[in-house]
């Protein structure tokens, strides 16, 4: 059966042990291939995680029943403001302290599927399989799947009392802070995942969806090189050669702007060489199942990286070429059509609409109202010719921000023949 660990005195006592380290060659040896994480992340999938809107409650009820072996170790290391408890798993008893943590953000949940999917697999991989004990015999790892439980419940980014939890790392004044930096001091993390996901961004100017972004974040205002920021650096380069295959195209460099709030900068400054992982948009993939498959894939690549040693010296070209994330103004933009509002309103413009939630392309909202034509969007729909009758509510006034509803039709007449229709939910 697991081990409940009473807090985190446990967990500075497993990273006491004394294992051998990595072989002289290491640094030389390269990372498990892609081929056979990609075969983990499908072979250990956990069901009853396909939406990737869950609760506290459903990710532990789904994680569950792969909990119960010798293997790993469940911490209880605190509550949420709303007294949900905050959990960590841990796996391996090796020298070198990795620290992973998911879901500080709530709405932000494929990291969270990937380190369920991973827990599976370090539960039930054979005793046979080299990289499962490398990593056990190297590494201490320990997860937080969800460090936001009350942002989780509602699917949105802040805690419980509107809090950032990612811009608290300074004044620790939330809990979730706190035992985020309780667990990395009492482990001495090595090394540092910090998981988020981010919305629609391209890859340099012009360039394709962003599905990853990656970046070994500063630690200080002139972003220098440290030791420690060195070999995030070449962390980040093993996760940009490991998905260059499956995402050609679609990995791109996070803004690496130094911010003193921050926990994956401060991560840094506090000698935690931290790599932040941001899951961003793949077409056709809602729910981010496939860009779930693609963390297995860049956690596990990874991970064996630092088991096997050498980061620090590691060639980072792979990551230092990566273009850069690069804002896209609007998901979509509906160019060239008239607009009749319910004030009587009717004028030739474009409009762009914003999506809450862009992968799944749902709550659409209105940008920017006019002259587009030099806008970059994800998707651009032609509606020259048709009239867009906007339900704009009894004022009769188009808000930016507003919820869009909004159909499409031949004529002015609101009867004409419909093309199509904008809710606002979709």
């Amino acid at each position: 059966m697991h081990r409940p660990l009473p807090g985190l005195s446990i967990l500075s006592t497993l990273v006491a042990l004394v294992f051998p380290g990595p072989p002289a060659s290491a640094a030389v040896q390269e990372p498990c291939c892609r081929v056979e994480a990609r075969r983990i992340a499908e072979e250990s999938r956990v069901p009853g995680l396909d939406d990737r809107r869950f609760t506290h409650t459903g990710l532990w009820r789904a994680i569950g029943p792969y909990l119960d072996v010798d293997r790993l170790a469940v911490a209880e290391l605190g509550a949420s403001l709303e007294g949900r408890a905050i959990r960590a798993v841990t796996f391996g008893t090796g020298p070198t302290t990795v620290l992973l943590w998911s879901q500080m953000h709530g709405d932000e949940s494929t990291a969270t599927m990937a380190l369920a999917d991973l827990i599976r697999w370090f539960a039930e991989a054979p005793e046979s399989d080299a990289l499962h004990r490398r990593l056990s015999e190297r590494l201490t790892i320990v997860m937080i799947p969800m460090l936001n439980p009350d942002g989780a419940e509602r699917f949105v980014r802040e805690n419980a009392v509107g809090i950032d939890i990612n811009r608290d790392a300074r004044r620790l004044a939330t809990p979730e802070g706190r035992i985020l930096k309780a667990v990395r001091d009492s482990i001495g993390a090595d090394f540092g995942f910090n998981l988020h996901d981010q919305g629609t961004y391209a890859a340099g100017e012009g360039g394709a969806l962003v599905a990853i972004g990656l970046l070994a974040p500063a630690a200080d205002e002139a972003r220098s090189w440290s030791p420690v920021r060195q070999r995030a650096r070449g962390v980040a380069a093993v996760i940009a050669e490991a998905l260059a295959t499956d995402l050609p195209g679609r990995v791109a460099l996070y803004d690496d702007e130094f911010a003193p709030r921050a926990f994956g900068d401060n991560m840094q400054a506090w000698g935690t060489s931290t790599v932040l992982i941001e899951s961003g948009v793949l077409p056709d993939d809602p729910q981010k199942q496939e860009l779930r498959r693609m963390n297995v894939v860049a956690i596990l690549s990874a991970l064996d990286a630092i088991a096997r040693g050498g980061t620090g010296e590691r060639p980072t070209v792979a990551y230092d070429g990566l273009p850069r994330n690069r804002a896209i103004p609007a998901d979509l933009l509906i160019a060239g059509g008239t607009i009749l509002t319910g004030a009587g309103a009717e004028v030739r413009a474009d409009v762009t609409v914003r999506f809450e939630d862009s992968a799944a392309r749902t709550g659409p909202r209105y940008g920017e109202i006019g002259d587009l034509a030099e806008v970059a969007a994800v998707d651009t729909v032609d509606a020259s010719g048709l009239f867009l009758h906007a339900d704009t509510g009894e004022d009769g006034y188009l808000r930016r921000g507003a919820p869009v509803r909004l159909t499409a039709r031949r004529g002015p007449d609101p009867d004409s023949e419909l093309v199509w229709r904008i809710s606002g939910d979709r």
